[in-house]
Order: structure tokens, then C-alpha cells, then sequence
């Protein structure tokens, strides 16, 4: 396929009439070319300028990228923002304390005066997506190799960012579609005064925590409340006291109809990353490595944080969020594993790879441009697979095991600054202002017994599992010298470097001597591990050019091989839409899951003994009395969370699930467990979304918040209808 065919079928890759409305992440962009007549027939009441504009107010701008991987939505024309509690987790830890435990308690702001800044917290409006394929590729075109088209890319990428929003306070980022085939520019603006406004206690946010993670039936209160807020000229500011709720250019409104088995929906929102397009050689590097490995660490590193979570409430506080954010993926992996192999998705892979070989050969212009595709492709993963250990070794025992000795490589380039002939007072003071933040926020959340346990475990398992040749030498000698025991290193280690002390550290700085810290042992043994994955990192970087150049082909032959197929673009962290109906699954033989669930499922899990499943006392007496306020369901239950069939993944947590009507009837927050290849492998009849109902979010900041003065904020629609006979009281929860 010559260029200009390529970039018309890219150009046209949603105008096609897809097989499933159900699977796709589709670019708001193109909406007009989703097969907008199907959308209208499933019960979309919109226009396609109502959901995605440049021009006018739709509902892109009521959305957006929260923090660093999370979506949140407008819902009220002061600011209000309604994410995840999952998402809104690492803000409500960072707020608080044992004496302040928002974690454990809840929070609810009863005045604009009680919203809690958080530093560092951003939200990101999208302003406009524009296709700059063209532009990119002829740029391209100059390149000699692989290596060379990476570099033109970046380049030619920047400059198109940076031209899109010159004399403006927006941000602009190309970014790669079809694996390297096409490219989009989106333009953002960012505002980094966000507030806490609410949040219920874990015991509702995270009700059902790591069991209950990616399972149905679940009974999750998974969401949280924010506020943007702006500068008094209504653009974006840093956080002051004078600053004023945002007034938004659209925000949702708050259907309380509820949701019935059938009904039209679409999820607008962030999905992270997908490799739907990934072959047979990927999966089975993860499989038979990739996931096994990082779901080893992660367990040990769990294992060492509860134990001393449990012990202490005030580590509780401190690693919280970081233990979700390794137990969420540790499960994740375990979930891939599984249904990678149970749905045999990698032998349905083999079958597409066999059919593209004999397609291939079938003429002569295809077996020269293609021909050695499939080949190179298993060629690198199988050298990748050589050294795949070692690689997740470092990313996850040393880049993300003990902070100490991770945080320690952020001084190599104060040593090589100290050694350089270019030192002043000026800049050393610059760089000393420029750390300090970095310090006192690393201790705030640290505990150092649970580090330096953390720190022997680490190093224990690199000492056993990586291939000798590919650990650094200091590691060998140690464990050598310590015959294995890394606990005694570890504490010999912590009792002597000044990175176990903020103060030490910062004296250490102000003296400004580079062999203080080029003695310091966590130093010496980081600077151990940089230098020995030198050459690994050389090795992958070229690995992973064999497989960005075959890749690109390999998805241009496959466009071409089926160019009478829908194809979507991979999830990469830029917005999308994704729609299909409410809709329950059977996931084995004589079981079935309808779609939605109520607080009878709560109090049936109820377990004092499990802080998983305890139940707040106040949410008891209210499910006692049914004072559920204006959010029953009209069988009398209280709603809490419903199955839709939306194709989604990771960043799509706190996405919006919107009715036919341009209105809120949900947060997306999970997957379903059987479906869990769902980033590699669209399973129609398995994959689920698990949305928290918006009846339930209501009713718990009314009800349990007492915080109605914020439901006063939202516009509230939606008239309640009777569910059908199957779904009786007693059946709901089942």
C-alpha cells in the first residue's frame, strides 16, 4: 500500500460500519464518521456537534485527564468534579493524618472555605484534536534508518506542538496512532488549583478492596469530589485564596432515571494504553515471563507493606495509596495471565499471523515489503525474552523497591555538577531549592524500617532470580560477602547513610562536597545498578527499533490485508469515545450475572472481621430505616453499581458513563475479571465495565455526608421506571 492509500484509510478507519458497536475506542474527532445513524438507533439523542466541537460547548469540555492517569467530569457550573475515590486516593492520603484520617473517616467540605488544596494535582480540558499525519510522515520520509525516523518524528513532533499553541497559556502534544501510521495533535489547557470537596471513607470507596478488585457482583462506592478552581480572570493560576470556582463550558447533567437492561450509554474519558494489535511472539513473552516476574516482586512488596501497615496507623496513612497502586496491577497481571490462556487469545493471534504469511506470498510487491515482517517480529521478542528478567528486575526491585535507594540516583547529577567546572553560589543554591521539595516529600510518606525491609527483600530476590551476568557486580560481592543475607546489609547500610535523613541530606548539600555522597553506600550501590544496566538499555533500545519499525509494518499489512474492516486506534492516553448498552454476561456454564446490584449485596458481604468488608455503622442504620432519599430504585433498593458492555481500560477510572441524553448515570471504575485480556483481546461476550451508579453517589453524599449542599450545585433530571418482572427485589443482587 503506497502512502496516499495508507493515510486515506487512516483517514477513514471510523467511517466503516462496525462489526460491534460494543468494542472500540474511538477519537472524539471522528464521531460524525462512527456510524452516527447506529448510535441514534440504540438511543442517542445528541447531534455529533453536542458531543465533540471546536466551535461550541459539547460534552468534551465537561471532561477530563485527572492527575496523571485518571478522567474526571464536570457536574456543576462551579467547578464540581466528580472522579473515582480510587483516583481522587493518593490526594486523600497526601490530606491526611492520624488525627485527620480521611481515609479512614470520610471527608466532606460544608463551605467553599473547608476545600483542601492539593499541590501538585492538575486536571487537563481538551481544546481540540487535529490529524497531523501528513505533515509527519513527509518529515519522515528523509529518514536513513529506524533510529533516524524516531528522531525526525520527535523533532518535527515538537514543532507542531509548540507552533499549535504559541501566544496562548495551552499545551500541545502529538501523539502516535496505528503504531507509528498515523499521528494526531491535542491541545490542552491545564489547571493546577483542584480542591477536595469530598471523599466517603475507605470502608465505601474501597469497599471490598483487593478481593473484590475487578470481580462482579460488586458493591463499591468508588468515587470522590473536587473543585477547579481559577485565577479571578477565570484562566488558570496556581493556588491562592483569591482564585474562584471555574465556570466550565459544559457540564453534565445528573440523570436519576436509573439504568434497565438495554438502555443506550457511552463512556467518554482517558483510557490509558492497548495492544490490541500486539501478535502471538508479544503474549507469549508474557506470559512466560513478563507477567510471572512482576507479579512475584509485587507480591513480596505487599506482603512487607500490610504487615507493617497493620501494625502502625500512621504507616497506614503513609503507604496506603502506595500499596493500591501496587496491588491493583499485581492483580491485574494475575487476571491477564489467566484469561490470556483460558481464551487462547494468543493461538487466535497465530491464526491472523498465518493468514498475513500466506497473504503475503501471494504476490511478489507484498513479499517485498512485508516478506521478513512476521520473522523480525519473533526474532525480538525472543532476543527481548534473553533479557526480560532482568529488565523488570530493575524497573520493579530497584527503580521501584526501597525509595532511599531509588530516590539516591536523583544526586548523580548534583555530584557531576559539584565535579564540573561551572559552579557558583548562585547555582548551587538554585539546585540546593530545587531538591529540597523532593526531600520533604519523599519522608513525609516514608517509614524507615518498612524501607530497609524493603531494601533486603529487593535485593534478595535480584541476588536469586537475575542471571548472574546481568546483575551488577556489587550486588554479587555483597551477597557473597554477606552470605546472602541481605537483612544484615540492609541494616548495616541504613545506619550508615545520610539518605535515612533529611537533615543529613540537606547538610550534605550545603556542604557541597561530591565524595560525600560518592561514599555514601545507598549511593554506591545505586550507581552499581545504573552502570551495570547500561548495556542492557543499549541492547533493548535496539530491540525495541527492530520492533517500532516491524510493528508499523506489521499494522499496515494488516489494514491492508483486511481493508474492508473497522480498525480503531490502541488506547494511549488521549480522549475517547466508546459506546454500547447496559448489559449483564454469563461467565460460565450455569451462572449468570445481571447487570446491576444494590445494598442488599453490602450488608450481605458485611464482615467486622475483614477490613475489606466492614460496614460503616451510619451506612447500616440507613440501609435499616431505607432512607434512601430521592435515589431508590422504584422496587424499593438502593442501587449501587451496574455492567455495561463499553470497551475500556486502564485511565478510564472516574470516566462518565452518559445516557442518550448527554447525562450522568455513572462512574466507570473497573473491568470484569473473565475478561482480563481485554487490553490485548476484545472478548464481545465476556468484556464488562463496572460503573458505580450515580444513585448511590448521591445518596452517599446526602444521606452519609449530610452534604446535599453540593447535590443543590448539579442539575438533576431523570424520571424513575419500573424494572421488568425478572428483576424483583430479591433478584437484584443475585
Amino acid at each position: 500500500m503506497d502512502m496516499k492509500k495508507l493515510l486515506i484509510a487512516i483517514a477513514l478507519f471510523s467511517f466503516l460500519s462496525p462489526a460491534r458497536s460494543d468494542e472500540g475506542m474511538w477519537l472524539p474527532l471522528l464521531v460524525q464518521r462512527l456510524n452516527y445513524a447506529d448510535m441514534q438507533k440504540m438511543g442517542l439523542k445528541l447531534t455529533a456537534e453536542e458531543i465533540y466541537s471546536v466551535n461550541t460547548s459539547s460534552l468534551k469540555d465537561a471532561i477530563v485527564i485527572f492527575g496523571r492517569g485518571c478522567t474526571g467530569e464536570i457536574v456543576s457550573g462551579e467547578g464540581l468534579l466528580l472522579t473515582n475515590h480510587h483516583c481522587g486516593y493518593g490526594s486523600i492520603q497526601s490530606l491526611s493524618t492520624t488525627t485527620n484520617d480521611y481515609l479512614t473517616d470520610g471527608f466532606w467540605a460544608m463551605s467553599r472555605a473547608e476545600e483542601l488544596p492539593n499541590p501538585g494535582l492538575t486536571v487537563r480540558f481538551l481544546q481540540r484534536i487535529e490529524d497531523v499525519t501528513a505533515r509527519v510522515m513527509a518529515a519522515a520520509k528523509e529518514a536513513k534508518d529506524e533510529a533516524g525516523r524516531q528522531k525526525i518524528i520527535g523533532e518535527i513532533a515538537a514543532k507542531i506542538g509548540k507552533e499549535s499553541v504559541e501566544g496562548t497559556q495551552f499545551e500541545g502534544v502529538v501523539r502516535e496512532f496505528f503504531d507509528g501510521n498515523a499521528y494526531y495533535l491535542f491541545v490542552y489547557e491545564v489547571y493546577s488549583d483542584v480542591r477536595l470537596v469530598g471523599a466517603p471513607p475507605s470502608s465505601i470507596g474501597k469497599f471490598g478492596a483487593d478481593t473484590d478488585n475487578w470481580m462482579w457482583p460488586r458493591h463499591t462506592g468508588d468515587f470522590s469530589i473536587f473543585r477547579v478552581y481559577t485565577g479571578p480572570d477565570g484562566k488558570p493560576a496556581p493556588y491562592s485564596k483569591e482564585n474562584i470556582p471555574l465556570k466550565p463550558k459544559h457540564y453534565l447533567p445528573v440523570s436519576i432515571g436509573g439504568v434497565h437492561e438495554g438502555d443506550f450509554s457511552m463512556i467518554m474519558g482517558y483510557p490509558g494504553n492497548t495492544d490490541r494489535y500486539l501478535t502471538s511472539f508479544g503474549i507469549d513473552l508474557n506470559l512466560n515471563s513478563t507477567y510471572p516476574t512482576r507479579i512475584e516482586i509485587r507480591r513480596k512488596k505487599l506482603d512487607i507493606m500490610m504487615e507493617d501497615m497493620q501494625a502502625d496507623a500512621a504507616v497506614r496513612i503513609k503507604y496506603s495509596s502506595k500499596y493500591a497502586g501496587v496491588a491493583n496491577y499485581w492483580k491485574n497481571f494475575i487476571g491477564m495471565s489467566k484469561a490470556l490462556k483460558k481464551l487462547k487469545v494468543a493461538d487466535r493471534k497465530r491464526e491472523l499471523e498465518n493468514r498475513m504469511a500466506a497473504w503475503i506470498n501471494t504476490s511478489l510487491e507484498r513479499k517485498n515489503k512485508y516478506g521478513t515482517v512476521l520473522q523480525e517480529l519473533e526474532q525480538a521478542y525472543k532476543d527481548m525474552a534473553s533479557y526480560n528478567v532482568a529488565r523488570f528486575y530493575y524497573i520493579e526491585a530497584f527503580m521501584s523497591g526501597s525509595e532511599l535507594l531509588a530516590f539516591s540516583t536523583a544526586f548523580k547529577s548534583w555530584v557531576s555538577y559539584l565535579k564540573g567546572s561551572d559552579v557558583s553560589a548562585e547555582k548551587t543554591e538554585a539546585n540546593i531549592k530545587r531538591l529540597e521539595p523532593r526531600i520533604n516529600a519523599l519522608f513525609k510518606d516514608l517509614n524507615l524500617p518498612t524501607d530497609q525491609k524493603m531494601l533486603a527483600a529487593m535485593l534478595e530476590m535480584y541476588y536469586k532470580n537475575v542471571p548472574v551476568e546481568q546483575q551488577p557486580e556489587m550486588l554479587r560481592k555483597l551477597g557473597d560477602k554477606y552470605k546472602g543475607d541481605f537483612t544484615r546489609y540492609a541494616a548495616k547500610t541504613f545506619k550508615k547513610s545520610i539518605f535515612t535523613c533529611p537533615e543529613k541530606i540537606m547538610a550534605a548539600l550545603r556542604k557541597g562536597d561530591p565524595s560525600v555522597f560518592e561514599k555514601d553506600p545507598l549511593y554506591q550501590l545505586a550507581d552499581a545498578f545504573l552502570k551495570s544496566y547500561e548495556p542492557l538499555q543499549k541492547r533493548m533500545e535496539e530491540i525495541n527499533l527492530s520492533l517500532s519499525e516491524n510493528k508499523r509494518l506489521f499494522m499496515e499489512a494488516l489494514m491492508e490485508m483486511e481493508n474492508d474492516k473497522t480498525f480503531y486506534p490502541n488506547a494511549n492516553s488521549t480522549m475517547r469515545l466508546t459506546y454500547g448498552t447496559v448489559k449483564g454476561y454469563s461467565p460460565a456454564d450455569a451462572v449468570e450475572y445481571l447487570y446491576m446490584t444494590t445494598m442488599d449485596g453490602i450488608m450481605e458481604k458485611e464482615d467486622p472481621n475483614n477490613w475489606e468488608f466492614v460496614v460503616p455503622e451510619k451506612l447500616k442504620e440507613l440501609y435499616k430505616k431505607k432512607d434512601f432519599g430521592a435515589y431508590a430504585a422504584p422496587n424499593g433498593k438502593m442501587p449501587v453499581g451496574f455492567l455495561t458492555n463499553h470497551d475500556i481500560t486502564g485511565g478510564n477510572s472516574g470516566s462518565p458513563v452518559i445516557n442518550g441524553n448527554g447525562e450522568l448515570i455513572g462512574l466507570a471504575f473497573d473491568g470484569n475479571w473473565e475478561a482480563m485480556s481485554g487490553d490485548i483481546h476484545f472478548e464481545d461476550e465476556l468484556q464488562r465495565t463496572i460503573s458505580v451508579d450515580i444513585r448511590y453517589v448521591l445518596f452517599i453524599i446526602e444521606k452519609y455526608g449530610n452534604a446535599g449542599h453540593l447535590i443543590k450545585e448539579m442539575t438533576i433530571t431523570g424520571q424513575k421506571r419500573e424494572y421488568p418482572a425478572r428483576l424483583q427485589p430479591s433478584e437484584v443482587t443475585e
